[in-house]
This record gives structure tokens, C-alpha cells and sequence, in this order.
């Protein structure tokens, strides 16, 4: 697809829509700055180390908000000028959920790959639904957990 191709399809979207998809791709570069500072400095802003957030099921309106947060995550990481891994994904949507007052768990965890290499990935959960990351997360061990919980 080129690239006016993208700005039309882009513009045909509702309001609602592109500024959703405008706050993804600004937190995306917000978090990618982040995850250049020191973890120690970082860490405190993810949450409450190592607890989790509730597991209920989401429904209706909760449900249709947290996919469109997915969805436009997903979406935007693939269009950024940087590199928007799962660490940068989780810590973005993190951002989104916070926003709307929604509580979220992120996690960090560690496997080996087949060459015996330590391997690390990032996965964002809000109730029962996960947001980013849940492909293949299965095959980590939970090195860290850091729970976002809503303030009143």
C-alpha cells in the first residue's frame, strides 16, 4: 500500500477513530523513550511491583473499549519510525487503559530460545482480556508483574 494510499484510508476514518489511533502512536514514541532510561527509574510508574489486577470478564462497553485499544496498538506499531516491540506495546496500551480509568497488569517474563539464548517478552492484561503480547506468551516464566490500579 502506498503511501497516499494510507493517508486516504487514514482521513475516510471517523474522528473518533484517527484521534484514538493518533494517542496509540504518541504513547508509542513516549514509551519507546522510555524504555531507554534506566528500568530502576522506570519501573515505579508501571505499578505495583509484583501484584495483579482483578480477572473479571469484561462486558459490552468495557469489552468494546478495550479492543479498540488493541486495535489501535496493533495497529500503530506497525507504522511507527521506531521500533515498537511488546515492551513498548505494553507499556503504551498501559498508558491508554490508565486513561480511562481501567486497571491492567503488566508482565514481564523470560524463556530460552532454541539456541539455548535467554529471551524476554511483554504482555499487558486488563480483567480477562489480554491487550498486547498474548501470542506465545505461554512459553515464559513470569520474571515480573506490576499491577496499574484505577485511582479514585
Amino acid at each position: 500500500m502506498n503511501k497516499m494510499k494510507k493517508v486516504r484510508t487514514l482521513f475516510s476514518l471517523d474522528r473518533k477513530t484517527v484521534l484514538l489511533l493518533l494517542e496509540a502512536f504518541l504513547l508509542l514514541g513516549w514509551a519507546r523513550i522510555l524504555i531507554s532510561i534506566p528500568f530502576s527509574k522506570v519501573a515505579p510508574g508501571l505499578g505495583a511491583p509484583m501484584e495483579e489486577t482483578g480477572t473479571e470478564h469484561p462486558s459490552g462497553v468495557r469489552k468494546a473499549v478495550l479492543m479498540n485499544v488493541h486495535d489501535a496498538i496493533q495497529t500503530m506499531s506497525r507504522h511507527t519510525f521506531w521500533e515498537s516491540k511488546c515492551l513498548v506495546r505494553a507499556i503504551a496500551a498501559a498508558k491508554m487503559l490508565e486513561r480511562r480509568r481501567f486497571e491492567s497488569t503488566l508482565y514481564l517474563g523470560t524463556a530460552k530460545d532454541e539456541s539455548g539464548r535467554m529471551i524476554a517478552h511483554a504482555w499487558l492484561r486488563s480483567g480477562s482480556f489480554y491487550i498486547t503480547g498474548a501470542a506465545g506468551m505461554e512459553r515464559y516464566t513470569i520474571a515480573g508483574k506490576f499491577a496499574k490500579y484505577v485511582r479514585n
